[in-house]
C-alpha cells in the first residue's frame, strides 16, 4: 500500500499529545492501512507499543469490554510512554471509558472505528476537547496512480470517472472489482444503516438511497426527494427524508453542500447540492454501461478539491447570474469553478462560459473539462481534468 504523505503530515504533530487521536472516514477507505503508517514511524524510534485489531475474533474474544482492555494494556506496556493502537474500537462494550483512562497513563492513544457505529457526536460528546480528529478519503487520482504503479496496473481517466478511488478495488480483475464494490455498497451504505439505526422500513430507506446516490453534483431538496417518492406511489414524509439523509451524511455516504446565493450574500436553508463519498456508489446503479460520466466528473472535482484543502462553496443561480458549480477558498484566495464534461458544441460553450459573465475580474475564473483542446480565454483559465488531477492547487496556475 503507498504511504498516504498527506494525511501523515497532519496527524504527526500530535504523536506525542494526550489528546486521543480518531481516524474517521467512510469503511473501506484505508483508515487502518493508515494507522499501520504511523505506527511504522513510531517504530523507528521505540517498541514500547500496542496493537489491537478488535475484528480479529481471537482479539475481540478475550477483550471484549473496557475493564479488559485496560487491564490488557497496564499488563502490556513497557514503563514510559506507550503508543496504542485501537483498530475497530466500537466491537469493544464500554469503548469511550477505556480509551479515555488509557490516555492518562502516560498512553498515546489512535482509535479507528466504522463510523456507521462510531459517529462524530458520539466522540464529541464522550471526549469532550480530549481529542483531534482526522478524515480519510478514497484514493484521489495522484494515490490512484501511484498504487496502479505499486501493482503494476494502469487506471485510466475514465476508469476513475466510474469506479473511484476505494483502494482495494484496484487489486482485481474488472469482473471481480463490480464483486467487490458491489458487495462494499450492500455493507456500507444498506446493512451497517439499517442495523446501526434501526431502520424498520427497509425498502423506503432504499428507494431514497438509490435515488440520492444516483443525483450526485445536483442541487435539490427534501422536497424534491418527497416528489419523487409521490410519483412512484410510495409514502415517505419530510421529516424522514431529513432522517435518513443525516444517516448518509454521519456515516460519510454523501457530503452536502448548501447553495450560497449572491444576492442575499447567505446560505439557501432548504437547497443542498450533494456529492457522493465515492462515484462507484453512482455508477453501480446504472444500467446497460450507461454511466453518468457528466454529474461523476463533477464529483470528482469535489473530492479533489476537498483532498487540496479547499472550503467550498456553490453560487447559486438568482436573476443575474447563473449557477457557478464551485467557489474553492483557500489562505484568503477564491477561486470560482465551473466543471463541464465537454465544451466541444457551442450550446455548452456558450452555457459555461456565460456562468461567469457577471463575475468579476478580481477572481481567477476556472473552467474544467475532459477536453484535449485549451479553450482559456483572456478571463477565463481552461484546465484540462488530466492536468487538474495531477495538481496540488490552484497556485501552480
Amino acid at each position: 500500500m503507498i504511504i498516504r504523505e498527506h494525511y501523515l503530515k497532519q496527524i504527526r504533530g500530535f504523536y506525542e499529545s494526550d489528546l486521543i487521536k480518531i481516524i474517521t472516514g467512510i469503511r473501506r477507505c484505508g483508515k487502518s492501512s493508515f494507522l499501520q503508517q504511523i505506527m511504522q514511524e513510531i517504530e523507528k524510534k521505540t517498541d514500547n507499543i500496542i496493537y489491537l485489531n478488535f475484528e480479529d475474533e481471537s482479539i475481540i474474544s478475550n477483550i471484549y469490554d473496557s475493564q479488559k482492555l485496560i487491564d490488557y494494556v497496564d499488563t502490556n506496556r513497557k514503563n514510559g510512554k506507550c503508543y496504542i493502537f485501537l483498530d475497530e474500537i466500537q466491537e469493544v462494550t464500554n469503548w469511550q471509558r477505556a480509551v479515555k483512562t488509557l490516555r492518562l497513563k502516560d498512553n498515546s492513544v489512535f482509535i479507528t472505528g466504522s463510523n456507521s457505529k462510531i459517529l462524530s457526536k458520539e466522540y464529541t460528546d464522550a471526549f469532550s476537547g480530549r481529542y483531534v480528529s482526522f478524515r480519510i478519503r478514497p484514493f484521489v487520482y495522484k494515490e490512484i496512480l501511484l498504487y496502479s504503479q505499486e501493482l503494476k496496473k494502469e487506471c485510466s481517466i475514465s476508469d476513475y470517472l466510474i469506479w473511484g478511488g476505494f483502494p482495494k478495488r484496484l487489486e482485481f480483475s474488472e469482473n471481480d472489482m463490480i464483486t467487490y464494490l458491489k458487495d462494499l455498497n450492500d455493507s456500507i451504505v444498506i446493512k451497517d444503516l439499517i442495523n446501526r439505526f434501526k431502520i424498520k422500513n427497509e425498502e423506503l430507506f432504499k428507494r431514497i438511497v438509490n435515488y440520492v446516490l444516483m443525483s450526485n453534483s445536483r442541487i435539490f431538496s427534501s422536497r424534491n426527494i418527497e416528489g419523487y417518492l409521490k410519483n412512484e406511489h410510495i409514502n415517505g414524509s419530510i421529516n424522514t427524508i431529513i432522517k435518513y439523509l443525516s444517516y448518509l451524511e454521519k456515516a460519510f455516504v454523501i457530503n452536502k453542500i448548501k447553495p450560497y446565493s449572491s444576492k442575499t450574500k447567505d446560505e439557501l436553508a432548504y437547497y443542498f447540492k450533494i456529492y457522493d463519498e465515492d462515484v462507484s456508489f453512482n455508477s453501480l446503479r446504472c444500467l446497460n454501461k450507461r454511466y453518468d460520466l457528466t454529474h461523476n466528473l463533477e464529483n470528482i472535482v469535489y473530492n479533489e478539491l476537498i483532498y487540496m484543502g479547499y472550503e467550498l462553496k456553490v453560487l447559486n443561480k438568482n436573476d443575474d447570474d447563473k449557477e457557478i458549480d464551485f467557489i474553492a477558498i483557500k489562505d484568503g484566495k477564491e477561486f470560482y469553478i465551473q466543471v463541464a464534461y465537454s465544451v466541444e458544441n457551442d450550446k455548452a460553450y456558450e452555457r459555461e462560459f456565460g456562468a461567469f459573465k457577471n463575475i468579476d475580474n478580481t477572481h481567477k475564473k476556472i473552467l474544467i473539462t475532459n477536453d484535449d483542446i485549451d479553450y482559456s480565454t483572456s478571463t477565463v483559465i481552461h484546465l484540462k481534468l488530466k492536468d487538474f488531477l495531477l495538481m496540488e492547487s490552484f497556485d501552480e496556475i
